[in-house]
């Protein structure tokens, strides 16, 4: 699976230890993601933006939220002056489920945009 395969999939209900990613599902995902890791965790996934000033980071984070309002998923944010933090897991399932890849590929999509 590549990039733009997981960033045109639509999130899908997930909920229950059956929707969570299994080990090689996971790092074939994460293969496809550039600059996203698993947290200490293991139990999401997340990656660091940098911006030139808070009006570019701003813009993103709303174009991140209006992306997960639209997938009915929803990331974590961190944010500051010229920096946004993103992670993503699926509490339903107690961990990562192919949404959070889905949406780490939708957003590295923001991006290119």
């Amino acid at each position: 699976m590549n990039l733009d395969q997981l960033a045109h999939q639509p999130c899908q209900p997930r909920k229950g230890a059956a929707d969570a990613l299994a080990a090689a599902d996971l790092a074939a995902g994460l293969s496809a993601l550039p600059g996203w890791a698993l947290t200490a965790d293991n139990h999401a996934i997340t990656k660091d933006f940098r911006f030139p000033d808070f009006h570019h980071t701003l813009g993103f984070i709303n174009a991140v939220g209006f992306m997960a309002n639209r997938e009915d998923h929803h990331p974590d944010l961190e944010a500051g002056y010229g920096h946004c933090r993103i992670t993503w897991s699926t509490h339903d399932v107690g961990g990562l489920s192919m949404n959070d890849l889905i949406c780490a590929a939708k957003v590295e999509a923001l991006l290119k945009r």
